[in-house]
């Protein structure tokens, strides 16, 4: 398990916080169905659906049970980074050439020095830019070593495999205070039906598998099952299987099976693939007291915080939430950190947290704190960026899937964060109604068949954009 939880115990009423008391009204007719063809009990599902600026929800289904709200975690996590730290700000990663530069040679007698502060960024086109740096610093040779120095953060208490046993997934590795390309490469597999194969290029210059036989006949179907992935801690990743020749040209991301030397072997390839001459070696090392000879900004909060919450990314989110906690954060830190900020914002701390992202089995949050939390959001300063973040009803992110087909006249028109985890479907958000009026709308499903009722969901989305057919409806 991960650091354990904060359970917080304080309970504050309803009435203290402003919020009249909701009529009782009956779940909608199009969510009720689904709920029973899923042969789900309507006690799996809490919502809470409110017009913004007004004090009554329009519904309240089990508002209060405390729930796991997955990815929707996500939300508090980086509303916080926006108002703590601000749309603008920037990781900045210092770098040392300790020792003396010779530029008639270009010959560094020494060591370069790069540090981590947690940037969540620093893939491999950026790596690329800031050894690019380096050598406008006129650097060509190193005749010392590339020290990397990762106590940024304290180290991590859990292995990628603690989760979900899979360590082979992306967002299962750890965070880092130098992470660089999350540690993962992304294999493609293009076939080639006149040599009975499938070759295989990787996206970093990492040793990676050249090819695997193709299956020319059959449907695509699991295409990765059929590949039978050997993944094995500290081994380099192989396939027992073949690939199938109707899948066409395929990508696949996949965690390094060797995290603890993924970042000296990613560094080393990319300096000498740049032409960079280097007589030591890529290894861990202690950042020098004096100042560094430029630092290699991140790209701005407001970027990452539309990446984390577009694709629901959770290793960035947990980067983020370590660096709200500053140097040598340590998960509880971070815990204590967000806990504080979020009691403060909602007005009350009755809620369980774990991590920055969701990826969690003893989160709880209730669907009335997400909606009392979205509510603040919008009259929030940082409004414009943090609602930007939101994946689009059927136009980008974690949204796209089914297209406008399947959001109906709400496509476009809804701001909404997606929860996904065994047993825990949810969503949470802005919806634009045909009225004009703006709500927040929060939906959680904790059941061992939830994933059967995600069409509740969407039912309930076109149920609150339909609102003026609600109206004329009413005698």
């Amino acid at each position: 398990m991960r650091a354990l939880p904060l359970v917080l115990s304080l309970v504050a009423g309803l009435a203290s916080h402003g919020f009249a008391t909701a009529q009782p009204v009956p779940l909608p007719a199009g969510v009720s169905q689904i709920l029973r063809q899923a042969q789900l009990p309507p006690e799996a599902l809490a919502i809470w659906i409110q017009e913004l600026g007004t004090a009554t929800p329009r519904l309240a289904w089990q508002a209060d049970q405390a729930m796991n709200p997955a990815s929707l975690m996500k939300l508090s996590t980086t509303l916080a980074a926006l108002e703590i730290l601000g749309p603008a700000w920037t990781w900045q990663t210092p770098v040392w050439l300790h020792g003396r530069l010779r530029p008639e040679t270009g010959v560094l007698e020494g060591d370069l020095v790069i540090k981590g502060v947690g940037d969540p960024k620093l893939v491999r086109e950026r790596l690329w830019l800031l050894l690019q740096r380096v050598r406008a610093q006129g650097v060509r040779e190193i005749h010392g070593h590339i020290l990397l120095d990762n106590s940024g953060f304290a180290p991590s208490p859990v292995t990628p495999a603690d989760f979900d046993g899979e360590p082979w997934r992306p967002g299962n590795v750890q965070p880092e205070a130098l992470l660089l390309n999350y540690k993962s490469q992304t294999l493609s597999f293009r076939p080639d039906p006149a040599r009975g194969l499938a070759w295989i290029a990787s996206d970093v210059p990492l040793p990676a598998p050249a090819s695997v036989p193709l299956q020319k006949d059959g449907a695509c179907g699991d295409w990765r099952g059929a590949l039978r992935l050997q993944w094995q801690a500290g081994q380099p990743l192989s396939f027992a299987g073949s690939y199938p020749a109707s899948c066409g040209e395929q990508s696949w991301p996949l965690a390094d099976a060797d995290p603890a030397g993924y970042n000296a072997r990613l560094i080393a390839a990319m300096w000498r693939e740049m032409g960079g001459g280097l007589l030591g070696e890529v290894r861990a090392g202690v950042a020098p007291a004096t100042p560094p000879n430029f630092s290699f900004a991140s790209p701005p909060l407001a970027e990452v915080v539309r990446d984390i919450n577009k694709y629901s990314a959770n290793l960035m989110s947990e980067m983020l939430w370590l660096s709200l906690a500053g140097a040598g954060a340590t998960p509880a830190a971070a815990q204590e950190r967000l806990r504080l900020w979020l009691a403060a914002k909602i007005g009350e701390s009755a809620f369980v947290l774990e991590n920055g992202s969701g990826l969690s089995r003893e989160q709880r949050l209730s669907a009335r704190q997400l909606g009392r939390l979205l509510q603040l959001a919008h009259a929030s300063p940082v409004m414009p960026e943090f609602m930007a973040s939101l994946p689009v009803a059927g136009a980008d992110g974690t949204l796209t899937r089914g297209g406008a087909t399947r959001f109906g006249t709400a496509a476009g028109r809804a701001h909404l964060k997606t929860g996904s985890l065994r047993d825990v479907v949810a969503l949470g958000g802005y919806v634009l109604a045909d009225s004009g009026r703006r709500y927040v709308l929060v939906a959680l499903i904790n059941h061992p068949r939830a994933s059967a009722a995600r069409g509740a969901l969407d039912a309930l989305l076109q149920w609150t954009v339909q609102d003026l057919a609600r109206s004329a409806a009413k005698p």
